[in-house]
């Protein structure tokens, strides 16, 4: 599926066959779960539910209930990713910025936002996300604090994505003008996702961020970045921490960490079907594992 610019209608025949082909070898091979290469079951298990290659590390009295409460069934991950597909009827593109929430634009779609440190891997994660759309421009830079406005970009008529500033290093100085009031304020927002550097662990910047969340009572989830980055020694404790403080100190946050990595695809099919599924954008046969 393919989108089909408006420029394109000028273009000879030879020239749209092209662009399509050039934009079918940029799709990397794992952008599609349908088009995954032939891989061992446990490897492919991992992929799809990142948890399960730390479960041999884990004591057997560690309780495994909730890493695993969101766990879709292939079936579902694939019928979720349909939607993360361009095409003329469903246009998937970056729709406008803005640096207060009184140019934030007027949506009526369901909304989910994504906020986090600066360098947690905020942009790269949304590229990856729309990496079946590959011409959708997620600007990603190797300088912390890239962001410094809310970028919407519209999903069709589904839902609309929103990438934040980060905070900590290099946020920019108003960050809180901007984004407290969005959270605070924004009507058609149904899920915030928070990213913690798996590789670095909750720091202390993250919990002023939970705390933020969870004065203003909407629901959010955490997801790890970046776990890829270490062992899974190190992954297994930063894991078991955040998990500590999610039961201790949250009463809005989702308990189920989720698990990604933006290099390797590991979990992003998974986020993609919990992005569909709390923007009520595609019914899920089953969430439990089986």
């Amino acid at each position: 599926m393919f989108v089909v610019r408006p420029s394109w209608r000028f273009r000879p025949a030879g020239a749209v066959t092209s662009a399509i082909c050039r934009r079918v070898r940029r799709l990397h091979k794992l952008a599609s779960l349908q088009k995954v290469p032939a891989m061992p079951p446990n490897k492919l298990h991992n992929l799809l539910y990142p948890f399960s290659q730390l479960e041999p590390y884990l004591d057997r009295s560690v309780d495994r209930t909730q890493f695993q409460l969101f766990h879709p069934s292939v079936e579902d991950m694939v019928k979720a990713e349909k939607l993360f597909c361009g095409s003329t009827s469903h246009r998937i593109d970056y729709y406008v910025s803005a640096e207060r929430m009184e140019h934030a634009p007027a949506l009526k779609q369901p909304e989910v936002c994504f906020i986090g440190r600066s360098n947690v891997g905020k942009s790269s994660l949304i590229k990856t996300l729309f990496s079946l759309t590959p011409e959708v421009q997620v600007r990603v830079s190797k300088t912390p604090g890239h962001t410094k406005k809310m970028n919407f970009f519209r999903v069709g008529r589904a839902f609309t994505l929103v990438d934040m500033p980060g905070y900590g290093h290099r946020a920019p100085r108003d960050f809180v003008d901007m984004v407290e009031p969005y959270l605070h304020s924004r009507k058609n927002l149904v899920r915030t996702f928070l990213l913690v550097d798996g590789s670095v662990g909750l720091q202390r910047a993250d919990m002023v961020a939970m705390e933020m969340c969870e004065e203003i009572r909407r629901p959010y989830v955490v997801v790890v970045t970046k776990i890829d980055k270490c062992g899974h020694g190190p992954l297994l404790a930063n894991l078991l921490n955040l998990q500590g403080a999610l039961k201790a100190q949250t009463a809005c946050c989702f308990p189920q960490p989720l698990l990604v990595s933006s290099l390797h695809f590991m979990g992003i099919y998974l986020l993609r079907c919990f992005i569909a599924h709390v923007t009520g954008s595609v019914q899920l046969a089953d969430t439990a594992p089986r």
